[in-house]
């Protein structure tokens, strides 16, 4: 059974017009029309969830267009991106480890406090 873009906009809570969009730039396949409305295949529901996974993950629409290209296509810009992905997680660490310190802190100004002082130089040898 095929879907009209607001069945598969309800499906996954995705606008149609970001699903028309992804189409206009070549990130979902030309769905076939019917009495001129777009049907689409039960699976772009799929598609349209690794979609959303990649823009969360941080890829910009080449890197999504290329992601979607064959494997041997894609293995250059998908280990560039885990790399990065692997660095924001520490960044994301970092601030996490910062702000529960900063929480339970009582130094007025957290730069003087000799334990996050130690964290510091902790990140900094670690990078």
């Amino acid at each position: 059974m095929r879907l009209t873009i607001g069945q598969l906009a309800g499906a996954t809570g995705v606008p149609a017009s970001a699903i028309r969009f992804w189409e206009r730039h070549g990130l979902l396949p030309e769905p076939e029309r019917q009495g001129g409305q777009r049907r689409y295949p039960p699976e772009a529901v799929e598609r349209i969830v690794v979609l959303r996974k990649c823009q969360q993950a941080g890829l910009t629409l080449a890197e999504i267009r290329e992601f979607q290209l064959k494997q041997s296509l894609r293995q250059t810009m998908i280990r560039s991106k885990i790399i990065e992905i692997e660095q924001r997680m520490v960044d994301l660490d970092h601030a996490h480890q910062l702000l529960t310190h900063a929480l339970r802190c009582g130094e007025e100004d957290i730069v003087m406090c000799p334990k996050f002082r130690e964290q510091m130089a902790d990140w900094s040898r670690q990078a």
